[in-house]
């Protein structure tokens, strides 16, 4: 069974930093990302990592400030969240896949944490 559990969010102001980090049980899986959901909004790649950590991708809204990472030896998954600012409020998702490539499509990814919560205030 395959078990991803996020933690790391919280309550920050603007131009602060937050690590997040996604503890994974079960096999170790290939592809991995974080997606985000804001409030009425729909859920949205944030990066993804490929399974070895070689290859990554990141939404344009994050590129620059968000660095994806991932320790296979410690089974987590890491997004590195910089100058955060009002619009990066949101649910933050780790997800798995069961493939190996590099996917930027939710439907790829099999395996879905819970979430937690980030809010940014100015």
């Amino acid at each position: 069974q395959v078990q991803l559990v996020e933690s790391g969010g919280g309550s920050v102001q603007v131009g602060t930093s937050l690590r997040l980090s996604c503890a994974m049980s079960g096999r170790l899986l290939n592809a991995l990302a974080w997606f985000r959901q804001a409030p009425g909004k729909e859920r949205t790649l944030v990066g993804a990592i490929d399974w070895n950590g070689s290859k990554t991708s990141y939404a344009d809204a994050v590129k620059g400030r968000f660095t994806i990472s991932r320790v296979n030896a410690e089974r987590t998954l890491y997004l590195q969240m910089n100058n955060l600012q009002p619009d990066d409020t949101a649910v933050y998702f780790c997800a798995a896949s069961l493939n190996s490539d590099l996917t930027l499509l939710a439907a790829a990814y099999h395996f879905w944490g819970q979430g937690t919560r980030v809010t940014v205030s100015s």
